[in-house]
């Protein structure tokens, strides 16, 4: 499995909790379930392939953390859908958002173009060319803050 269809994985992962509010770690054992996973994949093609330990981890990883601290991702995706209320975002591009931004906070090994261009990527595939644009301009944003040089250091 490569680590974009890793990702894939763990957007459903990230989406299907947002609808049932398990516990990340429930989400992750029940979905990655042999007999579950593997009814999966004559549906997505992302579920033809078990994850590796490492994308494990990183699964893993991300959904814990995208659990964890969602609420300061959906604050910062407020900051930056400017004009739009948080809740008229679709779910699904909220969570692409969530995770792109997890990664570009707190995984060191993924660099902050790869998490935009996957993000853009997975959101063109799930939800149309605009749903990528969407979040292009929000995670350009982002990364544009995340760059930008501190008040005092413009002086």
């Amino acid at each position: 499995m490569t680590r974009g269809n890793a990702r894939e994985l763990a957007l459903h992962l990230i989406y299907g909790r947002a609808f049932t509010g398990e516990e990340p770690e429930q989400v992750v054992s029940t979905r990655l379930e042999k007999g579950y996973y593997d009814k999966l994949a004559s549906e997505n093609e992302v579920y033809q392939e078990r994850p590796s330990r490492n994308q494990l981890r990183y699964i893993d990883t991300v959904v814990e953390g995208v659990a964890n601290r969602e609420e300061d991702l959906n604050a910062r995706i407020s900051q930056f859908a400017i004009g739009w209320d948080i809740s008229r975002i679709s779910r699904l591009a909220r969570c692409i958002m969530q995770l792109a931004m997890f990664e570009i906070l707190y995984m060191d090994d993924i660099p902050t173009g790869v998490a935009v261009s996957e993000a853009v990527r997975i959101a063109k595939k799930y939800d149309g060319d605009d749903a990528g644009a969407f979040v292009n301009g929000i995670l350009g944003s982002f990364v544009r803050s995340l760059n930008a040089p501190a008040p005092e250091d413009a002086k």
